[in-house]
């Protein structure tokens, strides 16, 4: 494994020749997979700091482990970055200082490595490490004098300086990941102390918060909660990717209100056409396809699934139809993805890379 200065875009899950590997593998291609793969690694796959679930060998895992071709040599390299992660991830905490998103987010960060972790289907020490961090988030920090959020950062996912910090609530970049993560985890029977009080601290602040992309200074220093804002209601950031992390965690809390209030905001949302002329393209991360997998996910796991047959039978369609006008190749915003999703099928849990399962 080597690491490389300026690593090639081919090794990025998001739009790299390693996610498009992913829909070869869920068709059983593995001829047409192996060729991809080839092309990823050519030139040097990254187990350096921008190594995460999107990018370098924790993404070279995922693609492999999604084929049960993920060897000992590939996870000791992404156990090594977990561990570097986390050490950073101690030594901010230590210094008193805010996170970057990056620390903790699905796409850069220890909830991508967590659910890449959670994807080998062993329970592992290090994947305990990386839930306790995440537990560790729910507590607040106080700088200079004033409580926040432990996942209040001041900057923006594109290290955009942001005045008086903010709260991310997505589920790309945001606190609606680690709500995921965590929950999924006790899906699969894995539980750190205090995860169920971390889960209840997230939900709690997307039943606030979550109607906005991002909380400001402003909004939390605010007398009342901020009104809904008319937004994209897209898998990375939205109302239907918080809405299928309020199931998971209403699920794991054993809550049935949380998990109907969620499930009502996925149907209503589908049923608004004001919602769904923001959305403008196919793709997982912002369009169709990520829609379409999320409320086959939210059916799946009600206890009335009929309700979601019609807009999941109307979003199959809007998918169809605007597929090929995708101009990218790859998984997260490009053809890829809304193949996978079209498809419909998740025999290899591919669908675990976006914490939708």
């Amino acid at each position: 494994m080597t690491a490389t200065a300026s690593p090639p875009r081919t090794q990025d899950l998001s739009e790299g020749a390693l996610g498009m590997a992913l829909l070869h593998i869920e068709r059983g291609d593995l001829a047409a997979a192996r060729n991809n793969l080839t092309q990823a690694v050519a030139g040097g796959v990254s187990a350096g700091g921008n190594a995460s679930l999107f990018h370098g060998v924790p993404a070279l895992e995922f693609v492999l482990g999604r084929a049960g071709r993920a060897d000992h040599d590939v996870q000791g390299a992404v156990d090594r970055v977990v561990a570097a992660r986390l050490a950073a991830a101690r030594r901010r905490q230590a210094a008193g200082a805010l996170p970057h998103p990056a620390e903790f987010d699905l796409i850069r960060g220890l909830t991508g490595l967590g659910a890449l972790l959670l994807a080998r289907g062993a329970p592992s020490p290090l994947l305990e490490e990386v839930l306790a961090y995440l537990v560790s988030l729910a507590r607040p920090v106080r700088v200079e004098g004033r409580e926040l959020p432990g996942w209040w950062s001041p900057v923006g996912p594109a290290d955009e300086a942001v005045a008086g910090g903010h709260s991310n609530n997505g589920v790309a970049h945001g606190i609606a990941g680690p709500l995921a993560a965590l929950s999924l985890a006790v899906r699969h029977d894995v539980q750190v102390p205090g995860q169920h009080d971390a889960i209840e601290v997230f939900a709690r602040w997307l039943d606030t918060y979550g109607c906005w992309y991002w909380t400001t200074h402003d909004q939390l220093s605010a007398p009342e909660p901020p009104e809904p804002a008319p937004a994209r209601p897209s898998w990375c950031y939205g109302q239907i990717g918080i809405a299928r992390t309020q199931q998971l965690a209403a699920l794991t809390l054993k809550d049935p209100a949380r998990r109907l209030a969620a499930e009502d905001t996925v149907i209503r949302t589908l049923a608004d056409p004001n919602f769904l002329g923001l959305i403008t393209d196919a793709s997982l991360c912002h369009g169709w396809a990520g829609l379409l997998t999320i409320a086959r996910a939210v059916a799946d796991d009600s206890p009335a699934p009929d309700r979601f047959t019609p807009p999941i039978e109307d979003l199959t369609q809007r998918l169809a139809a605007d597929l090929e006008r995708l101009p990218k190749p790859g998984f997260l915003e490009g053809r890829t993805g809304a193949h996978l999703a079209l498809d419909g099928t998740n025999e290899t849990d591919w669908t675990s890379a976006l914490l939708i399962t």
